[in-house]
């Protein structure tokens, strides 16, 4: 297996990994921003390359074009997806790709006032970045199509895990409990998203799947529970209505509902590492001590 990871971050590095515990034999490439990110790349095995969206990857194309497995991590801009949008020719000249994985988001959803949703949902987004989701996985249907090739879109919840937890951010005295009446958000472990995503890739799974956990939960409530676990003491709840946010923190609370990962589960026939924050937050503080 030869896969290629558009974006390098948090979840391309989980599926990397699980990807190499899955295979015999697997070359991973990753693209990233910096000369810096670049060697930590090297320093793991990973070959990397330096992307910024705007223009080709200097040495990208030799890669794509040998690349059976690609995944796409990147938030498209008002141009669309910058892989397909400076590197289809090398896509096109991909002879033996196999799959193609992308990377979107529940957000594409909406706002369904906290009701259970699947993918059957309707796509009502309420802000641009979601509309550009939107835009982009339909740009990956088309070219999975035309090319005859199975995609992966994986439509993820909120992403926590070691390092970027609810633990981290009470420590920093940035977890703040913002509490809004009825208002749920569904999360996802990182290593969730690693192992599904090489498990779809060995299945060469086709569609579109939510990935989010089993219980869609309250946020004070979780950060409450981490506080408890930590045996420190939460900061006091703030009303939304008057809690001082930005522009973006506050469009995050416009959208509200239960997003179902059924689809996923059965399509794999798998359960979830973990299901719950609670058995997320539990792994994470382990890994910790």
């Amino acid at each position: 297996m030869n896969a290629l990871f558009f974006g390098y971050g948090f979840s391309s590095a989980a599926a990397a990994n699980a990807l190499r515990i899955g295979a015999h034999t697997v070359s991973i490439h990753g693209t990233v921003r910096s000369v810096e990110k670049a060697e930590r790349l090297k320093a793991d095995g990973i070959t990397p390359h330096l992307f910024d969206g705007t223009q080709p990857g200097a040495t990208l194309g030799p890669a794509l074009r040998a690349a059976t497995h690609v995944i796409f991590s990147i938030a498209p801009g008002a141009d669309g997806d910058p892989a397909l949008g400076q590197h289809r020719g090398d896509l096109d000249a991909a002879t033996g790709l196999e799959w193609l994985c992308y990377y979107s988001t529940v957000g594409v959803y909406g706002d369904f006032g906290g009701a259970w949703i699947d993918e059957s949902a309707p796509l009502v987004p309420r802000n641009e970045r979601s509309d550009r989701r939107v835009a982009a996985e339909q740009a990956w249907r088309d070219y999975a199509a035309e090319r005859g090739v199975p995609l992966t879109i994986l439509r993820l919840a909120g992403i926590y895990g070691p390092g970027r937890s609810t633990f981290d951010k009470l420590e920093q005295g940035k977890s703040r409990r913002i509490v809004k009446p009825g208002q749920v958000f569904n999360r996802i472990h990182v290593d969730d998203i690693g192992r599904i995503t090489a498990l779809a890739a060995t299945a060469k799974l086709n569609g579109t799947f939510n990935l989010s956990d089993d219980e869609p939960a309250p946020p004070q409530e979780v950060i409450a529970h981490a506080a408890d676990m930590l045996g420190v003491e939460p900061l006091p709840e703030q009303a939304f209505d008057t809690a001082e946010m930005t522009p973006m923190q506050r469009s995050f609370y416009a959208d509200n509902k239960r997003c179902s990962n059924a689809a996923i589960k059965k399509a794999l026939g798998i359960e979830l590492l973990y299901p719950t924050y609670r058995e997320g937050l539990a792994q994470i503080l382990e890994t910790r001590s």
